[in-house]
């Protein structure tokens, strides 16, 4: 069994879906909260599915998301807690959140 250890942000504990894409020397992360895998999100004319092809990788622990997302070029992230952490952790800028139904969602693309 695998032991969880808590943060200070107290999101150490709490667990995502994560799923990785490698091509070339490129590597995808695209992780979600748990409880959002599947919804669908509507926001205006935005429609936007967490979809379980996509997103569901390996259910992994909050830890374990952020040191694989700090070692892909790029990634999708959905979710608040997913979210706040990256923004916490200086991966993802306050400003580059766009709110889906109230849900928190970020892409990281580094250059």
């Amino acid at each position: 069994m695998r032991r969880k250890v808590a943060c200070e942000d107290g999101l150490g504990m709490v667990d995502v879906y994560l799923n990785v894409f490698r091509h070339g020397g490129h590597i995808l992360v695209a992780a979600c909260d748990v409880e959002i895998l599947g919804r669908t999100l509507y926001d205006g004319r935005i429609e936007f599915h967490v979809n379980e092809k996509f997103y569901k990788g390996s259910k992994v622990s909050l830890d374990e998301a952020m040191q694989l997302i700090r070692e892909a070029t790029s990634a999708n992230l959905v979710g608040a807690n997913l979210v706040k952490r990256a923004t916490l952790e200086g991966l993802v800028h306050p400003q580059a959140i766009a709110l889906i139904s109230g849900v928190p969602h970020a892409q990281i693309v580094k250059l």
